[in-house]
Parts: C-alpha cells; sequence; structure tokens
C-alpha cells in the first residue's frame, strides 16, 4: 500500500515502466521531487531532464540501475533497503542446494507416479543422495546475507570458508574461516556467491575461476547474473 505516502503530498504511482525507453522514464518523473523504483535505471541523461529530483529511493538492496556519480554531481540523495531480505536469501540458497543433494522434487513426483510402489527395495531413490555433512561451504562476499548462510551450513555440519575483500577476524573460529578465493574455489565442495554487481565483480566467475573448482562441486549464485 502506498496510503501512507499519499498522506505527504501529491503521488503517482506506476505499476509497470519500462527498463529500456528512456524516454518514457524522463516523461513519468517529470518534475517529481522524489522517485521510488527497483529495476528502473535511471541514467544522467535522466537525471539532467529531471532538474526537480532530490531524493531517489531504490525498492531494493541493488542500486547499480542508477548513476551514482550523476546523482553525485546533481546533489541527488540515493538510498536503497540493504536487509529486507537476508533471511529470505539465505533460505533460497539452502532450498537450491537441498534440491541439488536430495532432488526432492523428482523423489516427489516418483513417489506420486508409483514407482516406490513398484520398487523391489524398501529404500528407494533415483538419484545419488548428498549428504551435506561435512562437505566445505565456501561463501564468496561475507556480508549480512553471507553470514546468514555460514550460520546455516554449520548448523548443517557443514565446514565453512569464505573470502571478502576486507579481513573479518571476527567471524573465524568454529569450523569458520576466512581464505583467498583461490584457495577457496580449490577446497570449497560448495561455492555460494553473495557480493554486489560492481565492475570489479562483473564475470567474477570465469571460465579460469570455473577451472579452479572441485570437480563435482556446486556453485550457487543468488547473487547478481553478470556475476557468472
Amino acid at each position: 500500500s502506498w496510503g501512507e505516502l499519499e498522506k505527504l503530498g501529491e503521488l503517482t504511482v506506476y505499476d509497470r515502466t519500462s527498463l529500456t525507453d528512456e524516454d518514457e522514464i524522463i516523461a513519468r518523473i517529470a518534475d517529481a521531487e522524489v522517485v521510488l523504483t527497483n529495476k528502473t535505471p535511471i541514467s544522467r541523461r535522466t537525471i539532467d531532464a529531471c532538474p526537480s529530483m532530490r531524493f531517489i529511493a531504490m525498492l531494493a538492496t541493488g542500486y547499480n540501475v542508477v548513476d551514482l556519480d550523476a546523482a553525485r554531481d546533481a546533489d541527488v540523495i540515493v538510498s536503497n533497503v540493504p536487509a529486507y531480505s537476508t533471511p529470505d536469501v539465505a533460505q533460497m540458497t539452502f532450498a537450491l542446494l537441498l534440491e541439488l543433494c536430495l532432488h526432492v522434487g523428482e523423489h516427489s513426483r516418483l513417489v506420486m507416479d508409483g514407482s516406490w510402489t513398484r520398487a523391489k527395495d524398501f529404500s528407494f531413490w533415483s538419484t545419488p543422495l548428498v549428504e551435506l555433512a561435512g562437505k566445505t561451504m565456501g561463501i564468496v562476499g561475507m556480508g549480512s546475507i553471507g553470514q546468514a548462510v555460514g550460520r546455516i551450513a554449520r548448523a548443517f555440519g557443514m565446514p565453512v570458508v569464505f573470502e571478502n575483500r576486507s579481513p573479518k577476524p571476527q567471524l573465524e573460529g568454529d569450523g569458520v574461516r576466512q581464505a583467498g578465493l583461490d584457495e577457496l574455489l580449490a577446497t570449497a565442495d560448495v561455492v555460494s556467491l553473495h557480493v554486489p554487481a560492481t565492475p570489479e565483480t562483473e564475470h567474477l566467475m570465469d571460465a579460469a575461476a570455473l577451472a579452479k573448482m572441485k570437480e563435482g562441486s556446486y556453485l550457487l549464485n543468488t547473487a547478481r547474473g553478470s556475476l557468472v
């Protein structure tokens, strides 16, 4: 509901706005002073064409769709919501990992199809079942989401090795240690990406990085697609 914002002034809501039609974006911002957006890009041209704009509020964590240099030049404040999805992303990370390891959806389908009933053995399975306990979780980016993933990994009995652009010795201990990316890729059974999309992280996991991973390991990307 936008009800609370309607109390503060004139409000116009567009449920969908083009991600590529810059003229439409400019026309919709027009003389607005505050712009709330999620994935709609706001470029220097858009900022220059909308001089009334004073504040851009991202309705998500990622803010790479805004030209921050142009916003700074125009004295436009940019904010984001850094922690709204931390538990959800950590949960999805393990939902993906458990599906890769246990194929729950496939197993459920086979049971409903009668495959278990027809099986000669009581312990029915159609794919190898991978146990997480003892497997090493490698976390690239130890921010709030990476730390949440690490806590879940430890609960599953997984040692954790993490890579972060700055040292975080306070997070080490009890089966958790920091290492360089090359060592992480060579030792982790699961590599999970939790860094933002920046020029430095674009194609972080390229062919050379993938070649350093252990054979049979898993790569999970619940961050941005440009990392891989």
